[in-house]
């Protein structure tokens, strides 16, 4: 199957702002001098003043992320927080293993579990309570639930790729890896860019233990196919099935017509808006274009 490029998620009005508070808090995360913040804040409205048409949240971000990185030198000015999130994950992952152990259904808990670490995103600006946000992932009804059309073509396919999304949040996907009875594949981004995953980060929680780890060669928030990899486009175009961790991948995917199945909690209204689902919900959708 061969995808088609097109994304329907586009920059709405709302984008902008959430755009400027990112650009502001990375600047404020490298202890960048007023000056340069100054000039990260004048670059960032210029950016957004000239977006073509057609632009998807994931490249406006990644357009002003670099333009972060360079003013003040900072390859990944998300690191230290990712080091956190992490490390917190790991802390549960005996617990959240004891769980999924003793449930009916190992699979719903994982995919569950998978979908709550989903809030740890310093896009859309949250606090939260991590282990309240599990136990709310694992009794809430799912606000999209495709999960038997998901669970129906986990029997008929031979291997799956997944796309993953924020550092800590891949501590949870490495759960739900460990359920699926087939290859996976797991796809990080190109490089830093927020406080997304990256080959380094999968690599030091050992989840390349347990699924291939590749990256997508882009370093963009999302999964924007003409700026990935020739090597990561084929891979997707290859792909029996895939699941879709998170906000920037459903943005960058949600037209492109490939077998995928989006899972994430929804923190944006501009999300709730184009999915029909209430704010803090959890989704299992399946791409239907």
């Amino acid at each position: 199957m061969t995808p088609a490029i097109i994304c329907v998620m586009q920059i709405y009005f709302d984008c902008y702002p959430c755009a400027l508070r990112q650009a502001v808090d990375a600047s404020r995360m490298v202890g960048a001098s007023t000056t340069q913040t100054k000039r990260i804040v004048l670059e960032t409205l210029d950016i957004l003043k000239e977006l073509p048409e057609g632009a998807t949240p994931p490249e406006i971000v990644a357009q002003i992320q670099k333009l972060v990185q360079e003013i003040t030198g900072s390859n990944d000015p998300y690191s230290q927080v990712k080091q956190e999130s992490t490390a917190k994950a790991l802390s549960m992952l005996p617990e959240l293993r004891k769980i999924i152990a003793a449930s009916k259904d190992p699979f719903e808990t994982a995919i569950r579990i998978s979908i709550a670490g989903n809030i740890i995103d310093f896009g859309p600006k949250q606090d939260y309570d991590l282990w309240e946000i599990i136990e709310q992932a694992l009794t809430s009804d799912l606000a999209v639930n495709d999960l038997p059309a998901l669970r129906s073509q986990l029997t008929s396919e031979h291997s799956v790729l997944m796309l993953g999304d924020n550092a800590g949040e891949h501590v949870f996907d490495m759960l739900l890896v460990e359920t699926l009875d087939m290859p996976v594949t797991y796809a990080v981004r190109g490089g830093p860019v927020l406080n997304d995953v990256t080959m380094e980060d999968a690599r030091a929680i050992g989840l390349d233990k347990v699924a291939e780890v590749i990256d997508n060669g882009a370093r963009v928030p999302g999964t924007v196919l003409p700026l990935c990899s020739q090597s990561f486009q084929e891979r997707f175009k290859s792909a029996d099935l895939i699941l879709s961790k998170g906000m920037g991948n459903y943005e960058s995917l949600s037209e492109v017509h490939a077998p995928i199945f989006f899972l994430f909690r929804v923190k944006c209204p501009v999300i709730c808006t184009d999915i029909h689902a209430p704010l803090n919900s959890i989704v299992v959708k399946e791409n239907r274009v």
